[in-house]
């Protein structure tokens, strides 16, 4: 348990430095500076990644657990969780579940941001 966590935890890091590193690079050489196209990079990057992970691991049946961990939840979980809803969203979507997955878009996307709206406006008191 005290193992994988540590290596989710180091994958995290690289993958949160990964984004960053990303993210800015993007993020300087748009043209238009208004728009977040680091934070879009990243996340159609990151969807790209995982599939390509989540297919050779499935094809293959490669890599034990630790390293599926460190990989998946630590480097491409610190790096993007986006990827992760993608993913998610695919396996339910393969499983022909397309009410769920259409759900699970959704819910992330409307409630994550009435959630980021309540969050922000809870801290920043009235206006």
């Amino acid at each position: 348990m005290l193992i994988n966590a540590a290596l989710v935890g180091s994958g995290g890091f690289i993958g949160a430095v990964l984004r960053h590193g990303l993210s800015s690079i993007v993020q300087r050489s748009a043209p238009i500076t208004e728009f977040p196209y680091g934070t879009l990079a990243v996340n159609l990057f990151g969807c790209l990644l995982i599939g390509i992970a989540a297919g050779v691991i499935d094809a293959r049946q490669i890599g034990s657990p630790e390293l599926r961990s460190f990989v998946m939840i630590g480097v491409l979980g610190g790096f993007t969780t986006f990827s992760a809803v993608g993913l998610d969203t695919l396996v339910l979507l393969r499983d022909a579940d397309y009410l769920r997955a259409v759900g699970n878009i959704a819910i992330h996307i409307v409630v994550g941001l009435a959630l980021v709206w309540i969050g922000f406006s809870l801290a920043s008191g009235p206006r």
